[in-house]
């Protein structure tokens, strides 16, 4: 019988492209918020579709207005109130990054406190601390619903 290894889906990753083991606080807030913008989006794109299956400009409705610069913004507000001094800090860097690309139909703010959120999303995501990166999430997901 053959011996199966589980693998979680980042070391699977790395496993196969053969990435180089990287520290990741070297990289700047933008290559941060770079990644953690598709992590979120990936984690948000499996929850729309785990309520079943539909079009898929039906799909990309309920996912757009998750996944934009001014509901980060709100999440990110609620979610601050529960970052220790090392998400703060990756947060703040983050949100105090100069973009090189304008904030496009958002406020500054908004775009700034998107980018901070993106940041921490990337940072917790390279440093393998899922649980804690979905238990941020889901607290400014519930946010929206009050």
């Amino acid at each position: 019988m053959e011996k199966s290894i589980t693998m979680d889906f980042r070391d699977c990753i790395e496993n196969v492209l053969q990435l180089k083991e990287v520290d990741v606080n070297q990289y700047s807030p933008l290559v941060l918020a770079y990644i953690g913008d598709c992590v979120y989006d990936l984690i948000i794109k499996s929850m729309i579709i785990n309520n079943g299956n539909k079009q898929v400009n039906k799909l990309h409705e309920e996912t757009s207005h998750l996944v934009q610069a001014s509901t980060q913004s709100l999440m990110m507000r609620t979610m601050q109130e529960h970052l220790n001094e090392e998400e703060h800090a990756v947060y703040r860097r983050g949100r105090n990054a100069k973009s090189v690309s304008p904030a496009k139909n958002q406020s500054i703010t908004d775009y700034r406190r998107a980018t901070g959120f993106e940041a921490l999303v990337g940072y917790l995501y390279l440093k393998k601390r899922y649980a804690r990166l979905m238990e941020l999430i889901k607290i400014g997901l519930d946010s929206l619903e009050n």
